[in-house]
């Protein structure tokens, strides 16, 4: 009788454990799409078997397992902050590339080629009125030109560091977010799957944004440090990120745009530790790529080079030139002015307030050319002379090489992008192959377990039927 009811007491238990099997499987098929779920296990464990002395056998639980992975989650990251970096540069140099147009159609290019035309027709009727204001048209078209081009760069360059801002704030919201999360499994849930999954998700939104080191501790809090170095989260401490503007003090263009810096929690600079992700990205751009062409504390940007080049040129000519002989003759005057900030030439850049009748078309020479200066100065869209070139290019081939950088960023943040995009997604495949909840495994479970709990209750059934019997012979 006693081996009876200790079958039975066992087969309940058995009853009671794949209860709690099915319970954890019932809750990886309700989480299968929650972002940071891994698959749960419920352990096993088989109970000593000894009939001689008593021991009946049987099973138990034990602890439920998480199919977690520390390496696959960091090789996700890695490839997630990889593919930040692409999505955040295709954004930003769309935008940039659309501000160069190499067509010739519009923009710099097109008041180029619009005021060397003007040259030439000047040159075949040097005293003709038409053809001098079509001149000072043209060069009205290209100051206007290139001051649009340098507002649109302003404008693209405030964007870049409004992004910057935004993406800090960012970082501070999910490292926050962190700090509450740790603070809960500090006060005893680390064995909360929801939590759990929760403190992996932030950590995935996060490692879009910069790169990050997270160690997890055995209470389930987790500690994050910017690219291994720079604190963010330790425990229940948060730690902000800041930013803010910088420019050498022994800047040799101190008016430029100064760079934007990231700063730690204690002030410190951290900008170098920030080289991917999209704030890697955000920074590069406006702290590398838009100083080239506007300029920073170090160099004064080609577009004001550029600029600043072709107007000393022209007004070179002219000045060289004569309005009309005489005695002593009428020398010419300059075409174009702008201000005397280095590195806002482009953004100051104006056509001079003249008449048709200012402009100086004489060469006096030797030898004398009563149409030189126009001639020389429609030498300027194929330049032989040195003097008429900038580093050693037309000022066409100059704009041409400024729009392929930005062209040329683009072309390989596109390539960039998709190889990423093919990376984060094998690696999260390999990683839901290994901890990830698979519906057709969860299945396999429950009809395997269901078949155990339904032997088990005819084993109960049995054993239920022979006390009775057992006890129905004892009362005769």
């Amino acid at each position: 009788m006693a081996n009876i009811l200790s079958s039975l007491i066992s087969s309940s238990n058995a009853l009671n454990t794949y209860d709690q099997v099915l319970q954890v499987s019932q809750n990886n098929v309700a989480n299968s799409s929650t972002p940071g779920f891994v698959k749960h296990r419920q352990s096993l464990l088989a109970l000593p078997f000894d009939p001689a002395i008593g021991l009946t056998g049987g099973v138990r639980a034990g602890e439920v397992q998480s199919a977690r992975s520390t390496y696959a989650d960091q090789t996700v990251r890695r490839q997630l902050v990889q593919l930040g970096y692409a999505e955040q540069q295709v954004e930003t140099l769309s935008s940039l590339q659309s501000i160069f147009d190499i067509s010739g159609d519009s923009g710099i290019p097109r008041a180029l080629n619009d005021l060397n035309r003007s040259f030439s027709a000047w040159a075949q009727s040097p005293g003709d009125t038409v053809a001098r204001q079509k001149v000072l048209d043209g060069a009205g078209a290209v100051s206007a030109a290139f001051q649009q081009t340098a507002a649109a760069l302003g404008n693209a360059q405030q964007e870049a560091e409004r992004g910057v801002r935004n993406t800090v704030n960012r970082v501070n919201t999910l490292t926050a977010q962190l700090r509450d999360l740790n603070t809960l499994a500090l006060q005893g849930s680390k064995a909360d799957s929801g939590l759990d999954a929760q403190i992996h998700a932030t950590l995935e939104q996060l490692s879009e944004d910069v790169s990050i080191t997270a160690i997890e501790h055995e209470n389930g809090s987790v500690d994050v440090l910017l690219n291994g170095q720079t604190p963010l989260v330790v425990g229940d401490q948060q730690y902000q990120l800041h930013t803010g503007l910088y420019q050498p003090p022994d800047a040799a263009y101190p008016n430029a745009s100064a760079s934007v810096r990231v700063l730690g929690s204690d002030g410190s600079d951290i900008t170098a530790q920030i080289d991917t992700g999209k704030l890697g990205a955000l920074l590069d751009v406006r702290n590398r790529l838009l100083p080239s062409y506007l300029g920073d504390g170090d160099q004064q940007g080609d577009l004001n080079r550029m600029a600043q080049q072709f107007a000393d040129r022209v007004n070179a000519v002219l000045i060289a030139g004569n309005i009309a002989d005489g005695a002593p003759p009428t020398p010419g005057v300059p075409l174009f002015t702008y201000g005397a900030d280095p590195a806002a030439i482009a953004r100051t850049l104006s056509a001079a307030p003249l008449q048709p009748g200012d402009l100086a078309a004489i060469a006096p020479g030797p030898p004398y050319v009563s149409n030189g200066v126009p001639m020389a100065l429609s030498d300027l869209a194929s330049p032989q002379d040195p003097a008429d070139r900038i580093d050693g290019s037309s000022y066409a081939q100059f704009y041409g090489f400024l729009a392929a950088r930005a062209g040329s960023a683009l072309s390989d943040a596109q390539g960039r992008l998709a190889i990423q995009q093919s990376a984060v997604a094998q690696t999260k495949n390999l990683r839901d192959q290994m901890s990830g909840v698979s519906l057709d495994e969860e299945a396999a479970i429950l009809i395997q377990f269901q078949r155990a709990y339904e032997a088990n209750s005819r084993l109960i059934t049995v054993l239920d039927q022979l006390s009775q019997d057992t006890i129905n012979i004892l009362q005769r």
